[in-house]
């Protein structure tokens, strides 16, 4: 057996690569010829909201998985990971306003917002933001930074638990409240959006936005073959056992701080990438999406599909963020109402998720 096939059977057995294998086929092959090939008159047609939709899903599917990474085989329940889903949107952000360059509403080289009040040149954390590759850098490197320090003195220091999670979820809101400022040179209340182009393309052609949708799926799909890779090596059975017991873990010898801070940062960096694909796609990135509610949010879909499975994750966020997108044109004033509900449900009677009661019923279908 070469060292591929024995990677490949380690990461999914053969049931496991087949499911991926026809996700894949759905996503690359039949979704863009629904879309780009049939004719919009065809029941067939599959049309750019629905393009649209699953596109802003599959970003939620990497946050899910970021956070299934650090919550599930970490035992690190973070309720800011919000935020560097908004930092990476921004940077990119800022690439795709750049591009629009002078066909705004002012006719000037600067975003509408910066002319309106009055500034004169860019401030100097839009430098050399026309560049697709800097801006791309930044996706990884704002969150990946800012997670880094934060985790390096929190692990230090030992704090985790409800003290953890309710420091993350400080950072942010002050980082939302900070975003809403004018004087920070992102938008303010509005944030970004009216993009027009992204490397020199419009950005609502089919053909972009297909793209930009099989970005995602290739992306999803790597994010979830890394998560696997590292959750069946040995790092991740030393995930697992901190997650367990990290006092026994300490014990034995290893600086449990630096597995947590390497996982935490990896899980900050998925975050970025995915808020990246999520601003071309929606169109718009605004200090909301800083919000502490979006960051429960996060954790919502990852109990609900089942913690500590990674598929879970991705189906988590999918039934969620469906289950949203219809309720909120169907029924807007409730749709809070069901997500509580459906946390406390999933609490009470499906402590293992979707994936848990999934596992169960397929258990007892073989024959004993």
């Amino acid at each position: 057996m070469g060292p591929i096939t024995s990677l490949m059977s380690r990461l999914y057995g053969t049931r496991g690569w087949a499911v991926l294998a026809a996700a894949a086929f759905v996503l690359f092959v039949v979704f863009p010829l629904l879309n780009l090939a049939v004719p919009a008159s065809s029941p067939f047609h599959v049309s750019a909201y629905w393009v649209t939709l699953v596109g802003k899903i599959m970003c939620y599917a990497i946050v899910a998985l970021a956070m299934d990474l650090i919550w599930g085989y970490a035992g690190i329940l973070s309720l800011g990971h919000g935020l560097f889903f908004a930092l990476g949107g921004y940077a990119f952000g800022m690439y795709l306003m750049r591009q629009i360059g002078a066909d705004g509403q002012y006719r000037v080289n600067m975003p509408d917002f910066m002319v309106f009040l009055d500034w004169k040149e860019f401030p100097w954390q839009w430098w050399n933001s026309d560049q697709f590759w800097w801006c791309a850098l930044l996706v990884v490197l704002v969150p990946g930074l800012l997670a880094f320090v934060f985790g390096y003195f929190a692990f230090r220091s030992r704090v985790k638990g409800v003290y953890f999670s309710i420091i993350t979820q400080a950072l942010t809101y002050a980082a939302m409240l900070l975003f809403f400022r004018n004087a920070t040179g992102f938008g303010g209340n509005n944030g970004f959006t009216d993009f027009k182009r992204i490397l020199g393309i419009p950005i609502t052609t089919p053909g972009t936005r297909m793209a930009l949708f099989a970005t995602t799926g290739l992306v999803l799909i790597a994010a979830l073959l890394l998560a696997r890779f590292i959750v069946t090596s040995k790092f991740g059975r030393v995930l697992a056992a901190i997650r367990d017991a990290e006092q026994r873990v300490m014990f034995c010898g290893y600086d449990t701080a630096h597995y947590k801070l390497f996982i935490w940062t990896l899980s900050a960096v998925l975050c970025g990438i995915a808020g990246a694909l999520y601003v071309p796609q929606v169109g718009i990135i605004n200090p909301g999406e800083m919000s502490p509610a979006n960051s429960i949010e996060i954790a919502i879909w990852v109990a609900v599909g089942g913690r500590g499975t990674l598929v879970g994750a991705i189906a988590g966020a999918g039934i969620v963020n469906g289950a949203k997108s219809f309720l909120t044109q169907m029924f807007p004033e409730f749709w809070l109402y069901f997500l509580g509900l459906l946390f406390i449900l999933v609490t009470l009677f499906l402590p293992q998720g979707v994936v848990g009661l999934w596992n169960r019923l397929t258990a007892r279908r073989k024959p004993v």
